[in-house]
C-alpha cells in the first residue's frame, strides 16, 4: 500500500516516547512511501508550541536518529506536523481539535480517516477515549486508536479503560502496542516454530524439559521512581512484554497467517493458562529489591520512592498451560533492574536421553533477541584431540548489512497500524486473561504485606538477581541456564 490518507492525532507529541520514537518512525514510512501526501498529524500536548516549534522538534529527532537526511525531504515530511495546545480534562479542546483535524481533513484529502495515539500518561487514557466519543472526534472513513501500556493497572482497571475506549471504537480497531513484538527475534519465533521440521517435531512435552526467558535490564529505576514504585516488575514486565513472548511460544499452530487466525490460535492458548494460587506463589515465585553499592543507590533509596517500599524490583516466577504442544511444561521467567548485562533471550531446555557416551549434555535452542539478534542450537560434538563430548553452537544470526535493514520496533508496528494489520498487537481476550494471572500473584503479595511478613529478596546489584530464583524450579536437575 502507497500514499495511506489519514490525518493522525498524536496525544503526547510533545513527549520523549514521540520524539525517540515516533517522528523517526513516521519519517521512514514517509520515505517508503506509505504515508507521503495526503496525510497531516496533529500533536498534542498542553505546552504552548506553535506549528513552527513543533516542525523544529520533528525535524531535530529526525537528525538525531539518522546519520544522513535529504533536508528538503524532511521539510516536506515536516510540513505535515501541526500543533494544538490541549488540556485533555478540558471539553471545549476537543471542539477545537475536531475541527483542525476536519480542516486538515479537507487539506490533505485524507477520506476522513483518524487515527489515534495515546502517547502520554495512562492515567489519561480513559479520559481521552471518552471524550473522542462524547465530542465526535471520529471521522467518516476508518478510525483506529493507539494504546500505549499499561493498559490498566489491574484487571478491573483494564475493564473499565476497554469499556470507556470500545465506546468508540471496535475492537478490531483498537491496536494496544507492545513493541516488544515489533522486534525481529520475537517475530522469529513463530517462522522457526512452524517451518522447520526440525524444530516443530520436538516442539512437545515429550522432548522438551523446560523454557526460560529472561529479560534482564542494566540500569536501576533511575528517574523513574514514581512511576515505578506504583508499578513493580510484575505489573511493567510480565504482564505485557514476557506474557507476549510465552504466549508465541506456547501457543499451537494457527491455520493460516491471518490476524484472526494467529489471535484464535492464542485464545485457545490462554484459556488453558494456569492461575496460580497462593501455595504456588509462595513456591514458585520470588520477588526482589535491589541494594545499592558504592556507586548506585538501593532502590528504597531511589528519589521518589518510598523508603518503606515494597514494590519488586525483581521478579522470577513458572507459567503452565494445560493445553498445547507443550502442555504440562514449565515455562520459567525472570525480569529485573540491575542485572549484570542488558540482554533479552529465551532458552529451550531440551531432556536428556540415554545415549552410549553417558556424558552427553541436553540439547538447548537460545533465542537472543537483544541486544544481538541471534539462534543458536547448542548440541553434542565429539572432542577432538581426547575421548569424551563436547558441547558445539549451532548459530543462526544476521550480518552487519542484514541488520542495517531491520527496521525499529516501532516502525514495524505503526506500518501495521496504517495497512490495518493487528496480528502483532494484543486483543483484549488475551490481555483479559493476563490479568487474571497477574493480579492472583499480586493478591497473594498483598496479603503477605498486610500480615507483615513480605518475602522480598534483597540483591547486589550487577549480577543476576537474587539467589532465591534458583529456588522455584520444580526439580532439583534444573537450574538457570543463562547464568
Amino acid at each position: 500500500m502507497k500514499n495511506i490518507p489519514v490525518v493522525m492525532i498524536l496525544f503526547g507529541g510533545s513527549g520523549d516516547l514521540a520524539h525517540r520514537k515516533l517522528y523517526p518512525a513516521l519519517f521512514n514510512l514517509y520515505e517508503q512511501g506509505l504515508i507521503h501526501d495526503n496525510f497531516a498529524v496533529i500533536g498534542t500536548a498542553r505546552r504552548p508550541w506553535s506549528h513552527e516549534y513543533l516542525r523544529e522538534q520533528v525535524s531535530d529527532a529526525i537528525h538525531e536518529t539518522h546519520d544522513t537526511v535529504d533536508e528538503n525531504e524532511l521539510k516536506a515530511f515536516a510540513s505535515h506536523f501541526y500543533y494544538q495546545s490541549h488540556d485533555v480534562t478540558n471539553v471545549e479542546h476537543y471542539e477545537i481539535l475536531k475541527n483542525l483535524a476536519r480542516e486538515l481533513d479537507d487539506r490533505y484529502s485524507a477520506q476522513g480517516n483518524r487515527l489515534f495515539y495515546m502517547a502520554m500518561a495512562p492515567r489519561f487514557f480513559g479520559t481521552i477515549a471518552t471524550h473522542i466519543n462524547d465530542q465526535d472526534l471520529t471521522g467518516s472513513g476508518f478510525n483506529r486508536i493507539v494504546v500505549e501500556k499499561p493498559f490498566g493497572h489491574d484487571l478491573a482497571s483494564a475493564e473499565e479503560l476497554n469499556k470507556q475506549i470500545t465506546a468508540s471504537f471496535d475492537e478490531n480497531d483498537i491496536f494496544r502496542i507492545d513493541h516488544y513484538l515489533g522486534k525481529e527475534m520475537v517475530q522469529n519465533i513463530m517462522p522457526m516454530r512452524f517451518t522447520n521440521p526440525m524444530v516443530q517435531n520436538i516442539w512437545c512435552s515429550k522432548y522438551i524439559k523446560n523454557i526460560q526467558v529472561t529479560l534482564a535490564e542494566r540500569l536501576g529505576v533511575e528517574a523513574r521512581g514514581g512511576y515505578y514504585d506504583t508499578s513493580g516488575a510484575l505489573r511493567d514486565m510480565v504482564q505485557n512484554h514476557i506474557f507476549q513472548i510465552i504466549t508465541l511460544l506456547a501457543m499451537p499452530e494457527p491455520k493460516d497467517l491471518s490476524s484472526a487466525s494467529v489471535h484464535q490460535a492464542k485464545q485457545d492458548l490462554l484459556k488453558s493458562l494456569i492461575i496460580p494460587t497462593p501455595d504456588d506463589v509462595k513456591k514458585y515465585f520470588v520477588r526482589g529489591q535491589y541494594l545499592g553499592s558504592d556507586t548506585t543507590f538501593a532502590y528504597k533509596q531511589e528519589p521518589n520512592v518510598d523508603p518503606e517500599s515494597t514494590t519488586e524490583t525483581f521478579v522470577a516466577g513458572k507459567v503452565k498451560f494445560n493445553e498445547g504442544p507443550i502442555a504440562g511444561v514449565p515455562i520459567y521467567f525472570r525480569t529485573g533492574k540491575e542485572f549484570k548485562e542488558k540482554k533479552n533471550r529465551i532458552d529451550i531446555v531440551l531432556k536428556h536421553i540415554n545415549n552410549p557416551y553417558g556424558q552427553a549434555h541436553s540439547n538447548n535452542i537460545t533465542i537472543v533477541i537483544d541486544p544481538t539478534s541471534e539462534i543458536y542450537f547448542t548440541i553434542n560434538g565429539k572432542r577432538i584431540d581426547q575421548p569424551g563430548i563436547r558441547r558445539e553452537n549451532l548459530t543462526y544470526e544476521f550480518s552487519k548489512a542484514e541488520m542495517a535493514k531491520v527496521p525499529d520496533g516501532y516502525e514495524r508496528l505503526l506500518h501495521d497500524v496504517f495497512v490495518n494489520d493487528s496480528t502483532n498487537f494484543t486483543h483484549w481476550s488475551e490481555l483479559k486473561r493476563y490479568w487474571e494471572f497477574i493480579d492472583a500473584v499480586e493478591d497473594a503479595w498483598q496479603k503477605e504485606n498486610e500480615a507483615g511478613n513480605p518475602a522480598i529478596a534483597q540483591y547486589l546489584p550487577y549480577r543476576m538477581g537474587p539467589k532465591e530464583a534458583n529456588t522455584i524450579f520444580e526439580s532439583p536437575t534444573e537450574h538457570w541456564i543463562y547464568e
